[in-house]
């Protein structure tokens, strides 16, 4: 395949992580009417953040050994694996006796820390691709 997989695969994972965190914050104003959408979004980010990985760990094989970007890779990757914590900490946090609750303070906060890592994953993944351009064809 010539074009990277990695980025197509980015957006899931954003999104519903993205939603899951306002849902949660929505949540200490509307109660259950918001929050009870969270916990599943937080699965499905979850599981389509593992997709992303892998395909990010193909495009990382790609690149030269001497590149300048590898820094970079380092610390998208610490990031990316410390929302993966954050989020499903948060997803933990809500199970009490096999069954979900409403989410604590820890479980919201988590899911904030986690929304803040991944904008910073993210940022990172955007100095891969626009300043080194980082497994982009030039013609």
């Amino acid at each position: 395949m010539k074009h990277p997989l990695h980025p197509a695969l980015v957006h899931f994972p954003i999104a519903t992580w993205t939603l899951a965190t306002c849902a949660d914050v929505a949540g200490l104003w509307y109660g259950e009417a918001a929050w009870r959408y969270a916990a599943p979004l937080h699965v499905v980010g979850s599981l389509t953040a593992l997709a992303a990985v892998a395909a990010g760990l193909i495009d990382f094989m790609k690149l030269p050994v001497d590149s300048p970007a590898a820094k970079y890779v380092t610390r998208h990757v610490a990031l990316v694996a410390s929302a993966w914590l954050a989020y499903g900490a948060s997803l933990v946090l809500r199970y009490h006796e096999h069954r979900l609750q409403d989410p604590t303070t820890a479980a919201i906060a988590a899911s904030v820390v986690g929304f803040l890592l991944l904008g910073a994953a993210g940022w990172q993944g955007g100095q891969l691709v626009y300043r080194h351009g980082a497994n982009v064809q030039r013609h």
